[in-house]
């Protein structure tokens, strides 16, 4: 049975979902959980806001007339997986959604005191269908179409931000910012991009020289962010306070990496919080002002869940949820906020409504060190089964430099 007829298996039986997750939770899983959390959060959200740009072309998000890929290559909806390349090498993709690109972190000594987290890209080639090394950008974005990515480059924050073309791989448009920018976000129509905003590097950390001294306490130095129109390159900045105490007595502060990122909708922007945090996300207008959270499941969104909303706004994807399989996370209704277990050990894109690319653990695995021996998935609401698309990562934690996935819609 081919990698297609196991899909196709896949989908047909996801008619019937399952009843909502019990409430527990695995120790082990939610000790993993708050060691990320905590360790460095990449997440995303924005606002209303703007920059000055300076006009260069930029490649049309929505027009594929000058597109050169051969046919079948990045288009259409069936499922490309390679499960013996880790990275990969060749496309992987399923449904709606493609792994747009992914990344591996270097941690680099800047001296005695100071380390960095360092990305190296490699980019989907949309002409060979091929993951290509890109060492010039340290944070890359892809709007959903595969067409256009956004990039800054190697010193964080930046002072712009480059549209690259994917098919030709040349910058065509570079907009210059007055407040440094050290995150990007795409809306999910591609016409906007969130931009995070920083006075120093996000991905720094400060060490005692002293090493029985302690860690320093490091405080954020996100600033707000930008939303910016793509075709335009034009938009405005809005402040946000980096953290403390509100006017209701609650804690917001942040982790060093922060980012900003749009709702769903694209109405507002949002941000979540460390894990310790009594407000784990806020929401935010055009103008920075907080406003309440959405009703339409935007609520339920989780800063560390990488997958979001479905394409047809039902669904959320969630945590980890009870242990029906070896490793589980689950899903939100939208509408009555009633969860239903699925595979996966990290829910990481929606491929269409009801599934998704996760990582996931081997079969039979799932304690101590083979936690972290995870794969990327196919996975379907209301199915046992799982269709693997990657091979297993190496390593046992998530910052010893094991590649990190970048998905967008295609």
């Amino acid at each position: 049975m081919n990698v297609d007829d196991l899909l196709r298996d896949t989908l047909r039986e996801q008619a019937a979902e399952q009843p909502p997750a019990g409430p527990g939770f695995a120790d082990w899983v939610l000790a993993v959980r708050r060691r990320r959390r905590t360790r460095r959060l990449v997440t995303v959200v924005a606002a209303t806001v703007a920059v000055v740009a300076v006009a260069v072309g930029v490649p049309l998000l929505d027009s594929g007339k000058s597109d050169v890929r051969p046919s079948g290559v990045v288009d259409g909806d069936k499922v490309s997986a390679h499960p013996s390349q880790s990275p990969p090498h060749e496309l992987i993709a399923a449904g709606n959604t493609a792994l747009a690109a992914y990344y591996i972190p270097t941690t680099v000594k800047k001296s005695a005191t100071e380390t960095v987290s360092e990305r190296t890209y490699w980019l989907l080639d949309r002409k060979t269908g091929t993951y290509v090394k890109s060492p010039k950008w340290s944070i890359v974005a892809v709007a959903p179409g595969l067409k256009t990515a956004a990039v800054l480059e190697r010193t964080l924050p930046a002072s712009r931000i480059g549209l690259l073309d994917l098919a030709t791989g040349e910058v065509k448009r570079w907009i210059q910012v007055g407040h440094k920018v050290g995150g990007l976000a795409f809306s999910a129509d591609g016409r906007k991009l969130v931009a995070t905003t920083y006075t120093q590097n996000p991905d720094a950390d400060f060490h005692p020289a002293d090493p029985n001294a302690g860690e320093p306490e490091r405080l954020s130095s996100r600033t707000g962010f930008y939303v910016l129109d793509v075709a335009s390159g034009k938009g405005t900045w809005g402040g946000v306070a980096v953290g403390g105490r509100r006017a209701d007595g609650l804690s917001t502060f942040v982790n060093n990496r922060q980012d900003f990122a749009p709702t769903p909708d694209g109405r507002y922007v949002w941000a979540g919080g460390i894990a310790s945090d009594e407000v784990n996300k806020l929401f935010y207008d055009s103008t920075g002002a907080e406003v309440p959270a959405p009703e339409n499941g935007s609520k339920y969104l989780l800063s560390y869940v990488d997958a979001g909303m479905s394409p047809d706004g039902k669904r959320v994807a969630g945590d980890f949820a009870g242990r029906k399989w070896t490793t589980s996370s689950y899903v939100t209704d939208s509408a009555t906020g009633a969860q239903t277990e699925v595979h996966g050990q990290q829910l990481l894109a929606w491929a269409d409504d009801k599934s998704l690319v996760a990582w996931d653990v081997g079969k039979g695995e799932g304690e101590g060190k083979s936690e972290f021996h995870q794969r990327l998935v196919l996975v379907t609401i209301g199915s046992d089964k799982e269709v693997p698309l990657s091979g297993f990562r190496k390593g046992t934690d998530a910052s010893a430099g094991r590649w990190q996935p970048v998905f967008a819609q295609r």
